[in-house]
């Protein structure tokens, strides 16, 4: 869905059309790109580190299917966090 500006809007739109709840990375503020960097960050961090984990941990150590769990990883913030809490097997 492709939202128009009013007619008396000064900017028309070219090239690409922004989309109903999307933003330009140019009219966020400075605080909003750096948070958006930061939560980057974490989220690509804790997926590289659930995968690497994954990687090295035998399959008897993983509860369910390695492959279920790389994928799941691949979900946001959820699946790294769902991995390292649910995922493992603990020694006792």
């Amino acid at each position: 869905m492709i939202f128009r500006e009013p007619d008396n809007a000064t900017t028309p739109l070219c090239g690409w059309q922004r989309r109903v709840g999307k933003r330009p990375w140019r009219s966020l503020s400075r605080e909003q790109r750096v948070a958006v960097i930061v939560l980057a960050a974490a989220q690509i961090g804790l997926a590289v580190a659930a995968w690497a984990d994954l990687a090295r941990r035998p399959a008897s150590a993983v509860r369910g299917g390695k492959r279920g769990w790389a994928w799941a990883i691949a979900v946001n913030f959820v699946g790294p966090i769902a991995y390292f809490r649910y995922g493992r097997r603990t020694r006792r």
